[in-house]
């Protein structure tokens, strides 16, 4: 295992305190715990004095331990142990962590290794020259299904080719972090199977996926010239073409999907777009909210959404139960936009956006 030490004096601040907001929520966190347990609280408080300021330095965690009543060492003792604890400032605008666990690895990890090195620093943990960037490799961070993958804050940048990161980087580095779609960089829903499900269908959804299949074999067999058809279609990052775009860029795939989809008979059990359940839609405004701020929209359940002219949160906070009903099942999610609350995450960012969402939710919306 490592050592880790603290950040030099140099970089130490003269003292720490938190946020009046934080204030608040360390003192409710505190009161979680049982009498005379309150020291458990040490993990939770020196993250959220990592966030406020980016890295945990010592007088942050000093005063933490004066908060619960523990010796520094002891602290010092959590700090130092635990690898997602920063000890050292890391970038203002953002600090990469790039997986370099084996199926990362395997997925092109070392390419964006090399992104990191040139775009940022050649010295994990070492800022880049305005201080605004640093990077690191972690180990597994839970997305090997989407690997390569990246940890920016708390968001994950999945399914990533070396040009795709550095356009993220180059986004963070302008102060336009915030644009970029988080999850999938290609076009696919979380860890779904690239071009749609393949099991766990009933007996008219699999017979619909095979014709599918089959439609779209002759179609290539027809359209697509021999050296086209011969080219590696595999999940190769380095090979797929579609891998090496952004999320919003394989319009033509997404095209053709929409025409088959427009031509083909509506799929067994999906309600129908004249049913009168349906959510009414509006035309889309100058400044459609960020949908995939509610936990469960990603960039195409956003696309999907625009489609049905759904544009806002607060059309989504005014969905009754049998709109919501009529949304689950043209989206096909069994139920999902109860169990993740889109309505009730709908309702605080319709009424105070970000502010209101950590009051209800008690943290930031994805």
């Amino acid at each position: 295992m490592s050592v880790r030490r603290l950040a030099e004096d140099q970089f130490q601040p003269a003292a720490f305190a938190f946020s009046d907001e934080n204030a608040v929520w360390a003192e409710k966190t505190i009161k979680k715990y049982p009498e005379g347990r309150q020291q458990s609280a040490i993990i939770p408080l020196l993250m959220r004095a990592q966030e406020q300021d980016g890295w945990v330095t010592r007088p942050a965690i000093e005063t933490i331990a004066d908060m619960l009543d523990m010796a520094y060492i002891r602290a010092l003792e959590v700090a130092t142990f635990y690898t997602q604890f920063q000890l050292h400032p890391v970038g203002t605008r953002a600090h990469v962590q790039v997986c370099g666990t084996t199926p990362c690895m395997l997925r092109g990890a070392e390419g964006l290794i090399k992104v990191c090195k040139s775009k940022i620093n050649a010295h994990a943990f070492d800022r880049n020259e305005d201080g605004t960037l640093s990077w690191e490799e972690v180990e597994c961070q839970g997305a090997c299904v989407n690997a390569p993958m990246v940890v920016i804050g708390k968001d994950t940048y999945e399914d990533l080719t070396p040009t795709r990161l550095e356009e993220i980087i180059d986004a963070f580095a302008a102060g336009k972090g915030h644009e970029i779609a988080t999850g999938p960089q290609i076009d696919r829903v979380f860890s779904a199977p690239e071009g749609g499900l393949t099991s766990l269908l009933s007996d008219e959804a699999k017979a619909k996926s095979v014709a599918d299949k089959t439609a779209k074999a002759a179609a290539e067999a027809v359209s697509i010239p021999p050296s086209e058809a011969a080219r590696v279609k595999s999940t190769d990052a380095e090979t797929n073409q579609s891998l090496k775009t952004p999320a919003t860029a394989p319009k033509e795939s997404a095209k053709n999907a929409k025409i088959v989809e427009t031509a083909a008979e509506p799929a067994a059990g999906k309600p129908s777009l004249d049913d009168k359940d349906r959510p009414a839609g509006i035309e889309r405004p100058a400044q459609p909210d960020n949908l995939q701020l509610i936990s469960g929209v990603g960039p195409k359940i956003e696309g999907t959404l625009h489609e049905l002219g759904i544009f806002t949160f607060a059309q989504i906070a005014s969905w009754h139960e049998a709109e919501r009903h009529w949304v689950d099942g043209y989206l096909n999610f069994k139920g999902r936009i109860e169990r993740d609350e889109w309505v009730k995450q709908a309702e605080a960012l319709a009424k105070g956006g970000e502010a209101e969402y950590i009051k209800v939710f008690g943290k930031k919306p994805r």
